[in-house]
């Protein structure tokens, strides 16, 4: 009681610590995002002077991730909503700059010719009415936010007026687009020089120092001879900011001793146990797996495989134990045994003679609310109402179920008589075919005809015929997934926090190698990266790597959903910029490292002709013909397109000066030009080029703008 009272008497002091420690987390991720003296919280970003509201951008990234599903991760949407985002700002830009809009009577048109071909706008002979877009328009308007018909799509007002911006928009663009296009051609004096690229030819003869004569060992480099380099060639080296990392995984993982528990857990529900029931206070007896009356709750109660109401040829069992569990009589019970990441024993309750493929037709009755039903007005009542009239109409005529599947079809068994097809067991699609539907043409005998209700409505199916024949059970598994106990969990953490705490002030890999732990390095980390080799999406690491206040040499732990922990090393900042020395040497050092072979060999080199030249290298005279100035090999040599180049300018019968190539040290003649034959007209060539330049133009002429357009991006403070 007396530590009670204290803890009473010290509560409000506890309450003001509790606050102010909150009060500063609160500040110190104010500070770290720059949003509390300067930088508005709610701008994500500025174009061209114009603000990105980050509320309102989060709330199309959210609106695009629901449309696109699991199959597009959160910052794949965000990059996507950014580039529509960016493009629309940047173009807007130059729409205003140029004085281009879409007024009304355009606007008018664009949506006239967008819409007329739609039966809901035209009248008994099929000519647009205008008064019927009017009309639609209007009640959109009056049910607003309720959805319309058209097409075979449901559409609302606000919808609607979307539709019609876009719809402006990329009207804008072509507009634009149409400008600059206007004022790209082709002249015939580049149609000639296009022509003669391709026609014209020139053999020569050359001879040259490889580079690898020289060895590697013999040339002094200095970090000075790569810096000038880097100097001289900045537009090989620009780099965003990178971050470098390396990084452990404590995976939380079954031990041997979790797995034998596992499989004991599994084997103990087998037999009946005795509990006591507490509201009765007696004890009772459970039934087990060997005895319970009803396998399906029983099952569907104790296992991680919930029990599947159907019978099972050998393909569709655990590919392993197939062989054997195929073979089991009813009522057999097999030993425990791993599937995947399962530990499972299986019961066979029936068999029967399964059919691998079955032909199958089909009368659909969609109604309001199923699945693809849009457009359908009748209720779910009427829809059974409809199939229990038509099925003693069709169930024994063949030729009746044919032609009402003719008439009132909605899909493409329309034009088939209902007829589906062919549908395999092993392969079918169960997301194209409804459980309850598959199960019914699977097993049940050929010439049945029954109603059956899916998500997309009412069918009367027909089975019509059956091959392929197979054993199949029915089977029960009891399965446990193989999961760490809280006691492996517990002592991986535990592993984790010991490995952070000695890491800090020592060399993570020393530290990791002694006590046999595996560092993984992820080099070129960019800022709006989320997935990190080895541990998939990791968005938080990225974020904490590129803190301002994270340091080279920090160290920090993160959960990793479904796997563990990883204690990361921030190893190194690469600022954006021009690479540093130490950065562009790998790429810089052979480039550097030819310069200085081929002044060497200049050095080397009196000879003013070809066969001088080989001579007094000990090198052989080579010859190259038919070569055009679109060529870039030199036989005998390699990808030369520098000295192919040279050769181009030259004379019939002129040498070169030295040149050095991408392989070694040259000296070209040109023996003999082929001059192309002149052409009466180039017209067909100006045209060629002008369409290829023309169709070019969107994507270059909005990477240039891109390239000069004012960004200030903030999204890395957001996501």
């Amino acid at each position: 009681m007396a530590v009670l009272n204290k803890i009473r008497q010290k509560s409000i002091v506890l309450i003001v610590v509790i606050a102010m420690a909150l009060f500063a987390f609160v500040l110190s991720d104010l500070f770290r995002s720059g949003t509390l003296f300067g930088g508005n919280p709610d701008i994500l970003a500025v174009v061209n002077g114009k603000d990105i509201n980050r509320v309102e951008f989060m709330q199309r990234v959210e609106n695009r991730q629901n449309q696109m599903g699991p199959q597009s991760s959160a910052m794949q949407t965000m990059k996507s909503v950014w580039d529509q985002e960016l493009r629309r700002l940047v173009l807007e830009t130059e729409f205003e700059k140029l004085g281009l809009s879409v007024e009304k009577d355009q606007m008018r048109d664009i949506v006239i010719q967008s819409f007329s071909s739609f039966p809901e706008f035209q009248n008994e002979v099929g000519l647009f009415d205008e008064n019927k877009l009017d009309a639609f328009i209007s009640n959109l308007k009056d049910i607003n936010p309720e959805r319309a018909p058209i097409g075979n799509f449901m559409i609302n007002y606000d919808e609607w007026v979307n539709n019609e911006q876009n719809l402006a928009k990329g009207t804008l663009e072509q507009s634009y687009y149409n400008l600059i296009k206007a004022g790209i051609g082709a002249t015939i004096a580049e149609a000639q020089t296009e022509y003669e690229k391709d026609t014209r030819t020139f053999d020569l003869k050359f001879a040259y120092v490889p580079y690898t004569k020289i060895a590697d060992s013999l040339i002094e480099i200095k970090q000075s001879d790569i810096k000038n380099y880097v100097e001289r060639n900045k537009q090989n080296y620009e780099t965003e900011a990178t971050r470098d990392i390396v990084f452990v995984e404590f995976i939380e993982k079954a031990s041997e001793k979790d797995e034998e528990d596992i499989k004991n857990s599994i084997t103990a529900l087998l037999q009946d146990r005795v509990e006591f029931n507490e509201s009765s206070q007696n004890e009772e007896t459970i039934k087990g797996f060997l005895n319970t009356d009803d396998i399906e709750t029983f099952v569907n109660a104790n296992s991680d495989i919930k029990f599947l109401d159907r019978f099972l040829i050998k393909s569709q069992l655990p590919q392993a134990y197939a062989d054997s569990l195929v073979k089991m009589p009813v009522g057999a019970i097999s030993p425990v045994y791993k599937n995947n990441n399962l530990y499972q024993l299986t019961k066979v309750l029936e068999e029967m003679q399964v059919a691998d493929s079955v032909k199958h037709s089909h009368i659909i009755v969609p109604y309001q609310g199923a699945n693809r039903a849009d457009g359908i007005t009748i209720s779910r009542e009427e829809a059974k109402s409809i199939v229990d009239s038509l099925l003693p109409l069709v169930k024994n005529n063949k030729d009746k179920f044919n032609e009402v599947a003719s008439e009132i079809n909605t899909d493409g068994t329309k034009t088939t008589n209902g007829e589906v097809g062919w549908t395999r067991l092993t392969t079918f699609n169960p997301n194209a075919f409804d459980p309850d539907y598959a199960n019914y043409i699977f097993f049940n005998p050929v010439g049945t005809v029954d109603i059956v209700e899916t998500q997309f409505g009412y069918h009367i199916i027909r089975i019509d015929e059956a091959k392929n024949y197979e054993r199949g059970i029915k089977i029960a598994n009891l399965a446990r997934r193989i999961e760490p106990s809280e006691e492996t969990i517990n002592e991986v953490f535990n592993q984790k926090g010991r490995f952070e705490l000695a890491v800090q002030g020592k060399d993570f890999s020393e530290v990791a190698t002694e006590n046999s732990y595996m560092v993984k390095p992820v080099n070129g980390l960019k800022e709006l990266d989320e997935r990190i080799p080895g541990l998939d999406n990791q968005r938080p690491i990225v974020r904490w790597a590129f803190e301002k206040d994270t340091k080279e040499g920090a160290v920090k732990s993160f959960p990793i959903a479904g796997k563990g922990f990883a204690v990361v090393q921030l190893v190194k900042k690469t600022p954006k910029g021009i690479l540093s020395v130490e950065d562009a040497t790998a790429a810089a050092l052979p480039k550097v490292r030819n310069e200085k072979k081929a002044e060497l060999i200049r050095k080397s080199i009196n000879a003013t002709n070809v066969e001088d030249f080989a001579k007094e290298q000990g090198e052989t005279v080579r010859t190259a013909n038919a070569i055009n100035m679109g060529s870039t090999t030199l036989a005998g040599a390699g990808n030369e397109p520098k000295v192919i180049g040279f050769a181009a300018g030259l004379k019939e019968g002129e040498t070169s000066k030295l040149i050095d190539g991408d392989r070694g040290v040259y000296m070209i003649e040109v023996t003999k030009i082929n001059d192309a034959p002149t052409l009466d007209n180039y017209t067909s060539i100006v045209n060629r080029l002008t369409n290829a330049r023309t169709g070019t133009v969107t994507a270059k002429a909005f990477e240039a703008l891109k390239e000069a357009a004012q960004i200030e991006d903030n999204r890395a403070v957001f996501y």
